[in-house]
């Protein structure tokens, strides 16, 4: 299951966020995964954001409705950027990344998140 993995994925773009560095991964961060695949599946999720991060702005910026960039809660945008990451540079199942995604906004940001993301979400896969 690769869930914990994109948990662990989202948590690290989410501290991105808040800096342009790309230090390396801290190895403890990963002690809660299981399998080396799942270590080896969350650190390309965020290299790939870490590589990509100015093209996934522009990506989410052009399919905000009413919104900007600067002004979507950084949780939200951990989230879409790690769905991103994963449906366009590693070409993991829409579906099933989109729905993991949603159920990681119910967990840990606002009550109205989980149908934000999925909608900025589905709008981008559109044009994926």
């Amino acid at each position: 299951m690769r869930s914990k993995a994109r948990e662990l994925a989202f948590q690290l773009i989410f501290e991105r966020l808040f800096t342009e560095s790309e230090k390396a991964f801290d190895e403890e961060f990963f002690v809660s995964l299981k399998k080396e695949e799942d270590v080896k599946f969350c650190k390309q999720i965020v290299n790939e954001f870490c590589k990509n991060r100015k093209e996934l702005e522009k990506i989410v910026s052009e399919n905000l409705i009413g919104y900007e960039l600067s002004r979507v809660y950084k949780v939200d945008l951990a989230l879409i950027f790690e769905a991103i990451c994963e449906i366009k540079y590693i070409s993991s199942p829409t579906a099933v990344v989109i729905n993991e995604v949603v159920e990681l906004a119910k967990k840990y940001s606002t009550e109205k998140s989980s149908r934000f993301v999925n909608g900025v979400l589905s709008s981008i896969c559109k044009k994926l």
